[in-house]
């Protein structure tokens, strides 16, 4: 990205102070804690040894704060808003998908697969615009003027049911963008996988024993269809806090998202690379925990992991 924080500053105290380039870099070193004068592989050598320690250095525009600070302030609300969209999205998804799947070629599987089509195709930004003026501009039923945040600032922080309803109140927007653009997701993989189940040999088998379809839905074909959406709910939560940049400005959502524009916006790289830093340690960590619920959920996994080993 073109420009230099630390050249503007310069910059400014060139023209407003009338100093030297030498004596301008260093008032801006200083002001920005950092030694220009080093080495730029000892400055970086120096910037890994921090990042092993947790340490991400400061914002530049922030002085005074910590990246690190600064990024625990935001990353819980956006975590909160894309894991309640994401997580509800799962399970309706996978309920509708469940059913249009037992009730092929009806009315309802058309509906529900037709929707979810449409609905799946439709990029989040768009959703998002379409929210603020249908409901928000035409039809007025949503006060979007007075969810912009992440809570009223007027309210203490705690588990009360006043900062919680209020929580909800300003999530609920970017909550039902990530609901809407991935429930489509979950109820094609969801019928797909599911008809898939129905035509192996162990639910016919199953069915020949004289099993109820309940414990044949539960135990045989649920079980075994919802392996595969695991993994997808996992990269999906990966991408998606990657993804919350627009929605949280379009709903200006006080998120990672938001603080992230703002970084770019202001030239202030310790913050960017802190946030695009931790954005990548969520993506790995969703994976890892989508491949340990994988083996846990599928027995077939734990057995050949221990052929393997003998």
């Amino acid at each position: 990205m073109p420009g230099s924080p630390v050249e503007i500053k310069i910059d400014e105290l060139m023209q407003q102070s009338q100093m030297s380039y030498a004596d301008a870099a260093a008032a801006a070193s200083g002001l920005f804690d950092i030694n220009l004068k080093a080495p730029i592989h000892e400055q970086y050598f120096e910037y890994l040894g921090n990042l092993v320690h947790g340490n991400l250095g400061n914002s530049f525009l922030s002085r005074g704060t910590t990246v690190m600070s600064i990024i625990l302030s935001v990353l819980p609300w956006t975590l909160f808003a894309v894991g309640t969209g994401l997580l509800l999205s799962f399970v309706l998804g996978i309920a509708l998908g469940l059913i249009a799947a037992y009730r092929r070629n009806s009315v309802l599987d058309h509906a529900v697969s037709t929707g979810g089509s449409i609905i799946s195709s439709v990029p989040g930004y768009l959703i998002a615009l379409l929210i603020i003026l249908i409901f928000g501009i035409q039809l007025r039923w949503v006060p979007i003027t007075q969810m912009r945040g992440a809570f009223t600032s007027g309210i203490a922080p705690g588990f009360t049911p006043e900062f919680v309803g209020d929580v909800l109140f300003h999530a609920a927007l970017p909550i039902s963008v990530f609901f809407l653009t991935h429930i489509g997701l979950w109820i094609l993989s969801m019928r797909s996988a599911t008809l898939a189940a129905l035509e192996e040999d162990h639910v016919t088998v199953a069915r020949a024993r004289g099993l109820s379809d309940g414990r044949i839905t539960t135990a045989y074909v649920g079980r075994n269809a919802v392996l595969p959406l695991v993994s997808q709910f996992a990269i999906a939560a990966g991408a998606v806090v990657g993804g919350a940049v627009i929605i949280e400005q379009i709903f200006v959502y006080q998120g990672v998202g938001l603080r992230l524009v703002k970084a770019v916006d202001q030239r202030d790289y310790p913050l960017m690379q802190g946030i695009i830093l931790m954005t990548t340690i969520c993506v790995i960590l969703a994976n890892l925990t989508a491949d340990l619920l994988y083996s846990k959920l599928d027995p077939r996994i734990g057995r050949a992991g221990g052929a393997t080993g003998k």
